[in-house]
């Protein structure tokens, strides 16, 4: 698969700033394994990495209004009633899609926790504490960086939880 165009992201930019080591990731658009929509298992796929490892961006909101985000694996579902009990919320729900850019100033597929509008409360799903380095989106389509995910805690003063529906 031909790698897309390297070139330095916010994301990047931040992480350098903050002396955090972190490898960027080029990879090419595209649907998920067998033509689904699934863009994370695409990515993983793409860097040949195991989903596990590779972490999507969600963004909820709280039923005190608040916003919200979540770090979780690629191939995995949010589980809404875990993800309020984490914030300390009694409900939450994702943006719709339309909201995203305005809120966090990433497009959906481009959406990093990292160099967000507003720094927001961050939580981490706990099984990214059993990598030595996880994979988040490098803030636009194509593009990931891979770190520690102590670094990423640091950096965002995010919390681990358990935030994943039982399969």
């Amino acid at each position: 698969m031909a790698k897309k165009k390297e070139e330095k992201t916010n994301v990047m930019r931040i992480l350098e700033q903050k002396r955090i080591p972190y490898q960027p990731h080029f990879y090419e658009e595209g649907e998920g394994p067998e033509g689904t929509r699934e863009y994370g298992l695409h990515v993983a796929q793409a860097l040949g990495q195991d989903p596990e490892r590779c972490f999507k961006t969600l963004v909820a909101r709280g039923s005190s209004g608040g916003i919200f985000v979540f770090e979780i694996p690629v191939g995995k579902n949010l589980d809404l009633k875990k993800a309020a009990k984490a914030v300390g919320e009694k409900s939450v729900e994702l943006l719709p899609v339309a909201q995203i850019h305005a809120v966090t100033g990433y497009i959906r597929g481009g959406c990093s926790p990292v160099g967000m509008k507003k720094a927001y409360p961050t939580v981490l799903h706990q099984t990214a504490a059993d990598y030595a380095a996880i994979y988040i989106s490098g803030g636009k389509i194509g593009a990931q960086v891979e770190l520690a995910p102590g670094d990423l805690m640091t950096l965002l003063r995010a919390s681990l939880a358990d935030l994943t529906a039982e399969e």
